[in-house]
């Protein structure tokens, strides 16, 4: 499959965005809607997945967000793509962009809360736990950190 990963506005492109977040997140784990949708989305850098057979207002394939914490450290978090294409570096390219969106702002360190069934993903990519397994919306997640 071809696609492109892309830096998107939230106030421009965010309706993509939050589609495929309600189809993942609230509809197919459950989390609650009122956990999905916080106040960080509209100060985050969001990198979306777009096919490449469609035009750029299709339908996002792929997010995540990049959330800035101080000077040098930063979490990356909402990573989704959509179901039927999952496993073909959809995630990958957009951790990738993700973090190289970092490294340019100068961050060192980038922290984020994997769900538990993905975090061979994470390691594969060079991040490590840190500290003991919880609970975050209902699903078991595990702390994971990679410097830059």
């Amino acid at each position: 499959m071809l696609f492109t990963v892309r830096r998107v506005d939230w106030e421009i492109d965010g309706a993509g965005v939050r589609s495929l977040r309600t189809n993942v997140f609230v509809k197919e784990q459950g989390v609650p809607e009122d956990l999905e949708w916080d106040h960080l989305d509209a100060g985050a850098i969001h990198a979306v997945a777009y096919d490449e057979a469609w035009p750029r207002d299709a339908t996002v394939i792929g997010t995540g967000r990049l959330i800035v914490d101080s000077p040098t450290t930063a979490r990356i978090g909402r990573m989704a793509v959509e179901t039927a294409i999952r496993r073909s570096g959809i995630g990958s390219a957009i951790l990738s962009f993700l973090e190289e969106e970092a490294q340019a702002l100068g961050i060192q360190r980038i922290t984020l809360h994997a769900q538990n069934y993905v975090k061979d993903f994470y390691r594969h990519h060079g991040y490590r736990e840190h500290g003991e397994t919880f609970m975050e919306a209902g699903i078991l997640h595990v702390e994971m950190q990679k410097s830059l």
